[in-house]
């Protein structure tokens, strides 16, 4: 049977930051030995011995707690069954792998909670940074026990953004493409956290986002007071059939709606389109 405290939902935070806490060591006895590495195949980018490692600590961890939650994480093969539970886990095991292989630091464990297509709880570890950003529904988000507040700002003009230098192509924005400063961190659960703080004033991906890399990240953002949503801006839901968003952008309102109408163009629609770019591996 599930633990007590799965039914108020009152421990889940405190279950996720123990695992995510756990992650970071397996990833610090890892990091700078060269672990073994290979490619996922696909176009899927790379894998390390700790990925595998952690992922499998994190499932025999919290599925233990939680034996009716569904699971969905990038280094497990999906099992269909996570669409008839209530609730799921959502696990990136390292979000910002190629920034791990190279001995980097920016490197993350993002682990949500997800009901009923909602992210409810959820942490994002940056163990050698010693950074962990939390978040419950409603109950507002926080790095190391700090509360978080988006500062507010209109306008992309002069705003340092988080971006890979592809999704800042000029063919890409039908309405101009903003004078914008241009950062760039390996792990995109990270640069959500990132804006939530106010470090950053957006983050934009135009290409498809997997739910492991925006789940945790996206309820610690909103809970800052940051609008997120797909290119299109409509909200993301999880543990749908296909996991996956039609990119991602985040800000204060008034640079999230910057975003949208320089995405869409003079009196273009917003609504979700197919097509387009193949999925953000940032991993």
């Amino acid at each position: 049977m599930p633990a007590p405290e799965a039914k108020d939902h009152s421990g889940d935070l405190a279950l996720l930051s123990e695992a995510a806490r756990a992650a970071g060591e397996i990833a610090r006895r890892h990091h700078g030995q060269a672990p073994a590495t290979w490619q996922k195949g696909a176009g899927q980018g790379p894998v390390t011995e700790a990925d595998i490692e952690i992922d499998l600590m994190l499932r025999d961890r919290l599925l233990a707690a939680r034996p009716g939650f569904g699971w969905l994480s990038e280094e497990t093969p999906d099992d269909p069954a996570r669409l008839v539970a209530d609730s799921v886990f959502i696990v990136d095991p390292i979000d910002g792998t190629r920034a791990f292989i190279e001995g980097g630091k920016g490197f993350a464990h993002a682990l949500a909670i997800a009901r009923h297509g909602r992210v409810t709880a959820a942490v994002v570890h940056l163990p050698l940074l010693d950074l962990t950003y939390t978040a419950r529904a409603g109950q507002g988000a926080f790095v190391n026990d700090r509360p978080l507040v988006t500062p507010p700002r209109k306008g992309l003009v002069g705003a340092r953004v988080l971006a890979s230098s592809g999704q800042l192509d000029p063919q890409l924005w039908p309405g101009g493409l903003p004078l914008m400063e241009r950062h760039f961190r390996p792990s995109l659960a990270w640069r959500l956290c990132l804006v939530a703080e106010g470090a950053f004033h957006g983050t934009v991906t135009l290409r498809e986002t997997w739910d492991w890399d925006t789940a945790a990240a996206t309820l610690i953002a909103e809970e800052a007071g940051a609008r997120v949503s797909d290119r299109f801006g409509a909200p993301l839901a999880y543990n749908t059939p296909s996991p996956k968003s039609a990119g991602l952008i985040a800000g204060p309102a008034g640079v999230h709606s910057a975003f949208l109408e320089s995405l869409a163009g003079p009196g273009a629609p917003r609504k979700a389109r197919t097509g387009g770019p193949p999925p953000d591996l940032t991993g």
